[in-house]
């Protein structure tokens, strides 16, 4: 019996250390952790359309900044809002879609000469669209467009190189947003 007990609690223990790793390896990157080692070019599905976003005045209503990380790295959901849906942030940048206007919402959160980008895919066969920010590190820019409202929008958010023209990671995805705002 004694045996038995030390093979159980071994195994236990074994899992337990198995499942942490598992759970440190998979861990995403939070809006403050920075891109260790070299960034990954993210090439962008093939007819993608790329356009600059528009600046936002200082004193123009935007989205509510995304919570901070807690410990841990996780970070909080954001609160409800009717404005902006499915804010996504990575590091250096935040995005979001404006259900009424179909506005998609950019903002580059990083003064590290990349820029802000939000790449916004539909389930009904649109080509990608890219909004790029270019307005400087704490601003936002809008993109406006024009969706289907029985459809449904995914928003994925990246930097963009403006030298290289080209895209890169860290990137985040949000779920499925209702065109319409109707969950």
């Amino acid at each position: 019996m004694p045996r038995e007990n030390r093979r159980v609690k071994l195994s236990v223990l074994g899992g337990a250390a198995a499942l942490a790793l598992s759970i440190a390896a998979a861990a995403p990157a939070t809006a403050d952790d920075a891109p260790s080692g070299r960034w990954q070019r993210v090439e962008l599905p093939a007819g993608t359309m790329i356009e600059d976003a528009v600046a936002t005045p200082a004193d123009a209503p935007a989205p509510a900044d995304a919570p901070a990380p807690t410990s841990g790295g996780l970070t909080k959901a954001a609160p409800p809002s009717d404005t902006c849906l499915g804010m996504t942030v990575t590091y250096g940048s935040s995005g979001c879609f404006q259900h009424y206007g179909d506005i998609i919402w950019a903002k580059d959160t990083e003064s590290d000469g990349m820029s802000a980008a939000v790449v916004v895919t539909t389930d009904y066969g649109r080509a990608p669209f890219a909004c790029v920010h270019k307005g400087g590190a704490g601003t936002w820019g809008t993109c406006d467009k024009d969706y289907r409202e029985d459809g449904d929008v995914k928003l994925q958010v990246l930097r963009y190189d403006s030298d290289t023209d080209s895209f890169w990671e860290p990137r985040a995805h949000s779920g499925w947003i209702p065109v319409n705002g109707a969950y």
